[in-house]
């Protein structure tokens, strides 16, 4: 496998992760969106308008998301200046997070409340692993197509499609034509992950979440034996 194709194979497992976890948790722990920050506020507001659950857990996921991001970054630091090797330490952290979620939401979901402590630390763990992931992508795979955020991929995808398919900027035509084939694999293993999600929650309920602990540690272990090999 080339260095390219293990680059893309990361992406797409990535990706695939991004959708994968953000649907099951949506699913179950009333809404909540692990990785999908944005639409936190959104369900949010709709729970203080229609009275349901999970109020609790929408609030608290941005600073828990914000607090792992920069805790990401400080221990990021911190082991470099101590020539450790951040990435793995760091993506054994989100492997890890991710088992957490899966353990904690099979152990004590379903929640018929998500404010409740427990659906809470559960809910905690999956928005920590996400958040993991976004950090460590964006400092150390700063390359690939982002694996949570597809508003602004589907922006960029579309408008590179135009101008593949009407032959604008004609010198910088095959960087356009890679660029729209990277996030649209991003964006298709996303929506994939998605569908996953949602037919395995229906007939396993989190037991699905098993498969987001696989994805994740192949994604991190191929990450780390492509670096080892540059």
């Amino acid at each position: 496998m080339t260095k390219i194709s293990k680059a893309n194979v990361v992406a797409a497992l990535l990706s695939f992760n991004g959708g994968f976890v953000d649907t099951a948790g949506f699913l179950g722990l009333a809404g909540l969106f692990t990785a999908h920050v944005t639409g936190n506020f959104v369900t949010l507001g709709a729970a203080l308008v229609h009275g349901s659950h999970g109020i609790v857990g929408k609030i608290l996921a941005l600073p828990e998301f914000i607090l792992v991001i920069a805790l990401a970054r400080l221990a990021g630091i911190a082991l470099r200046a101590h020539s450790l090797p951040a990435m793995q330490i760091l993506l054994g952290v989100k492997v890890a997070l991710l088992l957490a979620f899966f353990v904690l939401a099979v152990r004590f979901g379903p929640f018929p409340d998500a404010n409740t402590p427990m659906a809470l630390l559960t809910g905690f763990a999956g928005v920590g692993a996400m958040a993991m992931q976004n950090a460590v992508q964006r400092v150390h795979m700063a390359s690939l197509p982002p694996s949570t955020m597809m508003t602004g991929s589907t922006v960029q995808v579309t408008l590179d499609a135009v101008d593949l398919l009407t032959g604008a900027k004609p010198e910088q035509r095959i960087q356009v034509r890679t660029r729209f084939s990277h996030l649209a694999l991003a964006i298709c293993f996303f929506a994939f992950g998605c569908a996953v999600a949602a037919v395995m929650y229906v007939y396993v309920g989190f037991w699905c979440l098993a498969l987001s602990v696989a994805v994740g540690l192949a994604a991190s272990v191929i990450r780390i034996e492509e670096t080892r090999a540059a």
